[in-house]
C-alpha cells in the first residue's frame, strides 16, 4: 500500500523538503493510525534525520517547543522531531520504531511506502493492542503504557492483546509507583473516550488497587435492595456509560457512591442500606482528586454533585431553585444528566417513574431561567455593602441575614426589591440573634 494515500498535499511537500536538504523523512505515530482509520487528526508528526537546528533552518517560521519543532499548515499543525534512540549515536527509523509502547504506533510512511515492522497496520485492522517487543519488557520499563494500552481501547474501541493483558496483569502492581500526573491525565482521557465504560478493565486487569484502591473495593459491595441490579461497582460503571462526555460530570459518575462500602448496612429483612452515602462519597472524592492534583475549582464542582445526586428535587418553583441556589446555574444539569445516568444504571423496573420526575424539574428549570427567577444571594437587589450602611457590619451578620433574605426571595421572588430587603434586614437584625 502507498504511503502516499494517507499524506496530504503540505505533509509531501515537508517530507520533500526534508529529503532535498539530505534528511530522510517519515509521518509516524498515532497520527497515521488516525489517518488509516479515516479519522479526522489536528496534529501530524514528522519523524526525521534531521535535528532541531536543521529543521529550523529549513521551516524559519516554526516554533521550537522543546523536544519538536511546530509548523503550522493550513487545517493541521506538523510537529517535526528527530528519530529517537536510547543507545545509538545515530538513530534512524527503526531504532525510533523499536522504542514506541504499541504496535499500531510503531508505524511510518513516506511518499512512497511503509514501514511496519511489527504488524501495526494488521493490529488495527483486527483492532488489538498489543506492545512493540517483548509485553513484559515494554511494560515492567514503562508502568504508565498499562494505563494507556486500556486508555487506546476505549477511545479505538480495540481489544488487548492475550500477552498485553497477561504483562499488566503481572506488573499492575508498578503503578503504586507512578506519577499521579501521568495517571490524572490517563484517567481524563479514558473519561472522555467513547467507550468510558471499558474503564472496568482497569479493575479486570489488576491495575485498579493500586491507583484507586477505593474504587477497587467497590465491586466486592453488593447492593441487596429493590432499587439495584449491580454491585457498586458495577453500577459505577454503568453509571459512567451513561453520562454525556463532560469531564465533571463523568469523574462525579465515576466517584458518587464511591463511600458506599463505609456506609453499608443490612436491615433484618436483609435488604442492604447506604446510609449516608452521598457525603461519605464526596469525602474520599475529594481525597482522590486532589492525590490525582486536579485544581481546587475542579474538585468543588464533582463534589457539589456527588453531595447532591441522590437528593430528590421536589418538581415546584421553590424546590428547583432551592436546588439551584446550591449548585448554581452551570452544575444545575449536570446535576440532573448525573441523576438521570444514576438512575439508568439502577433497575429498570424503576426508570420510567425517576425519567419522568427529571424532566418536570427541567421543565421549571426551563422556566425559571426564561422568567429569570432570583435564586442565588447575587441576584438579590442588596448586597454586603447595602447591608454594612445599613449598620450590619459583622461579616458573619451580613451572610445570615443575606441567607435568610434568599430564602424569603425564592418564596417569593416579588420580595425581591431594595426598600424591602433593607426594612427585613434591620428587623432581622433587631429580632433574631445574627
Amino acid at each position: 500500500m502507498d504511503g502516499a494515500n494517507y499524506i496530504n498535499t503540505e505533509a509531501s511537500d515537508i517530507i520533500d523538503m526534508l529529503g532535498r536538504a539530505g534528511y530522510r523523512a517519515y509521518i509516524a505515530g498515532s497520527c497515521l493510525c488516525g489517518l488509516i482509520m479515516n479519522k479526522n487528526v489536528s496534529e501530524i508528526d514528522i519523524l526525521t534525520s534531521a535535528g532541531i537546528k536543521e529543521i529550523k533552518v529549513l521551516f524559519p517560521n516554526s516554533q521550537n517547543c522543546g523536544g519538536y519543532v511546530s509548523v503550522n499548515g493550513n487545517k493541521v499543525i506538523f510537529r517535526l522531531r528527530q528519530f529517537k534512540s536510547r543507545t545509538d549515536e545515530n538513530p534512524d527509523l527503526n531504532t525510533d520504531m523499536a522504542r514506541r509502547d504499541f504496535t499500531i504506533n510503531a508505524i511510518a510512511c513516506d511518499n512512497n511506502s511503509f514501514t511496519d515492522m511489527y504488524g501495526g497496520r494488521a493490529d488495527i485492522e483486527n483492532k488489538i493492542i498489543r506492545c512493540v517487543g517483548d509485553a513484559e519488557k515494554n511494560l515492567s520499563e514503562h508502568p504508565i503504557r498499562m494505563l494507556r494500552a486500556v486508555r487506546l481501547a476505549c477511545t479505538l474501541d480495540f481489544s488487548l492483546s492475550e500477552e498485553t493483558s497477561a504483562a499488566i496483569l503481572k506488573y499492575a502492581r508498578l503503578l503504586s509507583c507512578a506519577n499521579q500526573n501521568k495517571i490524572r491525565e490517563e484517567l481524563n482521557k479514558i473519561l472522555l473516550s467513547k467507550k468510558p465504560e471499558k474503564i472496568i478493565l482497569l479493575h479486570k486487569l489488576g491495575m485498579l488497587k493500586y491507583i484507586m484502591n477505593e474504587f477497587e473495593i467497590c465491586f466486592d459491595t453488593p447492593q441487596h435492595n429493590k432499587y439495584h441490579i449491580y454491585n457498586v461497582g458495577e453500577h459505577i460503571v454503568h453509571t459512567v456509560k451513561n453520562t454525556p462526555d463532560d469531564l465533571v460530570l463523568r469523574w462525579a459518575a465515576l466517584l458518587h457512591d464511591i463511600g458506599k462500602p463505609d456506609c453499608i448496612s443490612t436491615d433484618s429483612s436483609g435488604t442492604i442500606h447506604f446510609y449516608g452515602h452521598h457525603k461519605q462519597s464526596a469525602a474520599i472524592a475529594n481525597n482522590i482528586l486532589y492525590r490525582l492534583r486536579f485544581d481546587s475549582e475542579f474538585v468543588e464542582n464533582v463534589s457539589v454533585l456527588i453531595e447532591n445526586h441522590d437528593v430528590r428535587i421536589e418538581p415546584s418553583l421553590y424546590g428547583v431553585k432551592r436546588m439551584m441556589a446550591r449548585t448554581g446555574e452551570s452544575l444545575f444539569e449536570k446535576l440532573l444528566s448525573l441523576q438521570k445516568a444514576d438512575a439508568a444504571a439502577k433497575n429498570p423496573d424503576f426508570l420510567k417513574e425517576k425519567e419522568v420526575k427529571i424532566e418536570e424539574v427541567r421543565e421549571i428549570h426551563k422556566k425559571i431561567l426564561a422568567e429569570n427567577h432570583p435564586y442565588l444571594v447575587s441576584h438579590l437587589l442588596i448586597g454586603r455593602k447595602e447591608l454594612m450602611k445599613a449598620g450590619i457590619k459583622r461579616g458573619r451578620d451580613v451572610s445570615d441575614i443575606l441567607r435568610v433574605l434568599l430564602n424569603e426571595v425564592i418564596v417569593n421572588p416579588k420580595l425581591n426589591n431594595g426598600e424591602y430587603l433593607i426594612k427585613e434586614a434591620k428587623r432581622l437584625k433587631n429580632t433574631l440573634k445574627f
